[in-house]
């Protein structure tokens, strides 16, 4: 019989055990401005690398790319043909594309081409594909995937010639290869729960952060809800958050619905930072965040 877990539940309900004081004296009005990658943007709040969103609204991958755009937020991007690609990078959203860890490495060669050529500010690989539930490899709508060495992401992050950045990293572990492949960037997450009792993505990001000590910046997706969900995140280390299911119920109100949330979650950001003396995201400080018993 196979046990029945909640990854998305466990990931909630440690979210919901973080709790912050307020700091009001001298404090000012906050900046949500964030750079990354020579690039500046005016929230950490970016769209997650969703896939298929043509079967949630019409057009749903190109109106996902424009809400990034309106939002001046960072868009990625999971699978998709390359037309859809041209497509999303022409609504002038700075996209970084994530690639499945192709069991042919031609075809992952072939698709960080691609997307360097189009204009995609940065590539990477989402690497908790590799496996199927029952201990072989993945197939991805009839596509065949394998796991990759950390020599063969080495070569992919060689090639790309943009930042290259890993999803789906969630221990110290993966997170020490990355680095050790020249990775520019890591994404910590469970893939809303394809591992079942995963550890939630902020359990682990200490360790994570103090496996890096710092020399790139670490991401963090998964169950990000609220402005105040992306301040804990920020708090505690990550550079900036992805949101994807979250937004995904508004395509069908078109780019400006979506876009409309994330910048409500800005506001939400800057609401939290304002009431903990945190004027810009840099100097979010960890000892705002207590945690009760989980």
């Amino acid at each position: 019989m196979q046990l029945t877990s909640n990854s998305d539940k466990i990931t909630r309900d440690y979210f919901d055990s973080l709790l912050i004081e307020t700091r009001y004296l001298d404090a000012d009005i906050p900046s949500t401005q964030m750079t990354l990658f020579g690039e500046s943007f005016r929230t950490p709040v970016m769209t997650a690398a969703l896939s298929h969103l043509h079967n949630t609204a019409q057009d749903g991958m190109t109106v996902y790319a424009r809400a990034a755009a309106l939002s001046g937020a960072v868009h990625w991007v999971g699978m998709g043909s390359e037309t859809e690609l041209e497509e999303i990078v022409a609504t002038g959203a700075r996209t970084i594309k994530i690639i499945k860890p192709h069991a042919d490495n031609q075809v992952v060669f072939r698709k960080i081409e691609h997307a360097v050529r189009v204009g995609c500010m940065a590539v990477g690989m989402d690497i908790d594909h590799a496996f199927n539930s029952e201990g072989g490899y993945d197939n991805v709508f009839g596509l065949p995937m394998k796991a990759k060495t950390t020599e063969e992401l080495t070569e992919f992050v060689q090639a790309s010639g943009v930042p290259f950045v890993v999803k789906g990293v969630l221990s110290p572990h993966d997170a020490e290869k990355c680095l050790k492949a020249g990775c520019a960037g890591i994404v910590v997450s469970h893939h809303h729960g394809m591992v079942q009792y995963a550890v939630p993505p902020l359990m682990v990001l200490h360790d994570i952060l103090s496996a890096t000590g710092g020399s790139v910046p670490v991401f963090v997706d998964c169950g990000i809800e609220s402005g105040m969900d992306a301040y804990k995140c920020l708090a505690l280390g990550a550079k900036a958050v992805s949101v994807g299911r979250h937004l995904m119920p508004l395509l069908k109100g078109g780019a400006e619905a979506v876009a409309q949330r994330i910048d409500e979650m800005t506001a939400e950001l800057a609401g939290v930072m304002a009431r903990t003396g945190v004027s810009s995201l840099d100097k979010i400080d960890s000892s705002i965040i207590h945690r009760r018993a989980f």
